[in-house]
């Protein structure tokens, strides 16, 4: 499901503003190229490109085109000294009047290139970012909504459920390492959350085992899904065989994979759709 096409067009932007929501997230707020920057969708995501070592602002890969597929293949191609890194991000604020952007980045220490960047990033501090791109669509006839994911969700699921009217329900799932990092969100929603929290269990599993055991409502649901691939391939896999909801009732998003890298991931996800495969988080 999308509610928009995405935005191709790469702004550069600056931090104004380093806010630590969290033990383990920061707020980074930014301004810049936003003029024409336009919301897709409560849960938009962005590419966002940082610096390399010894560079102020990331080096851009060749402009992007209207497919976004070829532009991909033309950014992994670059060679590995030459190519900016890169990852995903929602955004989880937009206010247009000040063209400004806020983003929340979990922080788990210098183990990849955008929490080291968020980790050190001060007022002043540059990136380029290409999007946005949206894929929350609730489809007519929906009683009530199921969110279920992890902490790199939580900024998608925050912006969802400040967005929601308050005849509206939801029923959110979401798994955190420590209870700490649990946020309030403002919503006039009937909204029920469940903070569930990792403990030692293997990631993922703690919000899988709450979403099977959980009592939900009746009636047609929505389910919005995200966060490490394996968790949303087995929470979709549940909701459809033994909940029996529909699968365009679904939107599931692997943020990221364990052990594997964004490039990696991508990589992997073009291969399989060049064989005319659905990706791995795609099976049901």
């Amino acid at each position: 499901m999308t509610t928009a096409s995405p935005q191709l067009t790469y702004r550069a932007l600056q931090v104004t503003a380093v806010r630590r929501l969290t033990p383990h997230m920061a707020r980074i707020t930014f301004t810049g190229d936003l003029h024409d920057f336009v919301s897709a969708a409560p849960d938009q995501y962005v590419k966002v490109f940082f610096p390399r070592p010894g560079q102020d602002r990331p080096q851009l890969p060749p402009a992007a085109s209207s497919d976004v597929m070829s532009w991909y293949r033309t950014y992994l191609a670059m060679p590995d000294d030459d190519r900016p890194p890169m990852r995903t991000y929602t955004v989880r604020a937009h206010r247009p009047d000040d063209l400004e952007i806020d983003i929340d980045f979990v922080l788990h220490g210098d183990s990849g290139p955008a929490s080291a960047w968020a980790g050190l990033a001060t007022v002043g501090s540059e990136v380029a970012l290409l999007g946005p791109h949206g894929l929350y669509a609730v489809p007519e006839g929906t009683s009530w909504q199921l969110l279920v994911g992890d902490e790199t969700a939580v900024p998608a699921i925050g912006a969802i459920l400040e967005t929601l009217p308050s005849e509206s329900s939801a029923r959110v799932f979401i798994e955190v390492d420590d209870p700490d990092d649990r946020q309030d969100f403002a919503t006039a929603a009937d909204v029920e959350i469940h903070w569930i929290s990792r403990g030692g269990s293997p990631h993922g599993q703690p919000v899988l085992d709450a979403v099977r055991s959980a009592r939900l409502p009746t009636g047609r649901p929505y389910a919005w899904v995200s966060g490490e691939a394996g968790m949303v391939k087995f929470a979709r896999r549940h909701l459809v065989r033994e909940r029996g909801v529909d699968k365009r009732a679904i939107t599931f998003t692997g943020y990221w994979r364990i052990g594997r890298s964004e490039e990696d991931t991508g990589r992997e996800n073009l291969r399989q759709l060049d064989k005319g495969e659905p990706p791995p988080e795609a099976e049901a």
